[in-house]
């Protein structure tokens, strides 16, 4: 029962304080450094019970061995006046002889009442050093357990900052979706696909201009080569003629 009192009660307070931790953790790293506290202190609290526990066992073993010490006194002092009362009796001295028969009897009778006493703690303090022993079990369980769990917390908070920075990767990563339009990198490349298109066009309307100033010039020797040739004619010589 003592057991089961006491790891129950611890049992049930670490499951609460952790499930507590991780469904409020914001930072593991405090988490797991509070997580050590408390099961530390948890430790120091079973301790602190099976003490107590201990201390009761070892009260139960003193005072049976003091009956054990007592029943054998009463004993010898049962023989001692049994040796006297006979040596009264053969020495003819009854009446002295019975006392001391008496005293032999008393004597007896708190032999058997330390006898019994004895007798009826020796189930308890069996009982009871199993369960101390269990206790001192559990309790180096709980021990192995702290030094595994700040063993593992160096790994625990390296895994869990890895977890966190894939986690703001992936978010990170997912928030840029190129065959998404409404995405402003879609945006972005929409925006400079119109650049190039309007870089385009002003490209071909220069080019236009330009062709239709070259054209403008060869008209414009068109009419130069007709005033010439009409002012040979005024001149008065012969209409141009093309070489054969």
């Amino acid at each position: 029962m003592a057991k089961q009192s006491i790891f129950g009660r611890i049992s049930t307070l670490i499951r609460a304080n952790v499930n507590a931790m991780i469904d409020s953790a914001e930072d593991p790293q405090k988490m797991l450094d509070q997580l050590v506290r408390d099961y530390t202190n948890n430790i120091a609290d079973a301790e602190s019970a099976i003490a107590e526990t201990i201390g009761n066992l070892r009260l139960l073993e003193r005072d049976h061995s003091e009956d054990v010490q007592s029943a054998n006194e009463w004993g010898n002092k049962a023989l001692a006046a049994s040796k006297k009362a006979d040596e009264f009796r053969t020495s003819g001295n009854s009446s002295d002889a019975d006392k001391f028969d008496n005293l032999a009897k008393i004597a007896l009778q708190r032999q058997i009442s330390s006898e019994n006493e004895a007798k009826t703690a020796e189930p308890t303090i069996a009982s009871q050093t199993e369960v101390v022993d269990k206790l001192k079990d559990g309790l180096n369980g709980m021990k192995q357990k702290l030094e595994e769990l700040k063993a593992k917390r160096s790994e625990l908070i390296a895994r869990s900052k890895t977890a966190e920075a894939q986690t703001k990767v992936h978010d990170a990563v997912s928030s840029i979706n190129v065959l998404d339009p409404t995405s402003d990198l879609s945006r972005f490349e929409d925006k400079v696909r119109r650049q190039e298109a309007l870089a385009q066009g002003k490209a071909e309307i220069a080019a236009s201009s330009l062709d239709a100033q070259f054209n403008q010039l060869d008209d414009m020797g068109q009419l130069t080569e007709v005033e010439a040739r009409l002012a040979e004619l005024k001149s008065g010589k012969a209409p141009h003629a093309i070489e054969q």
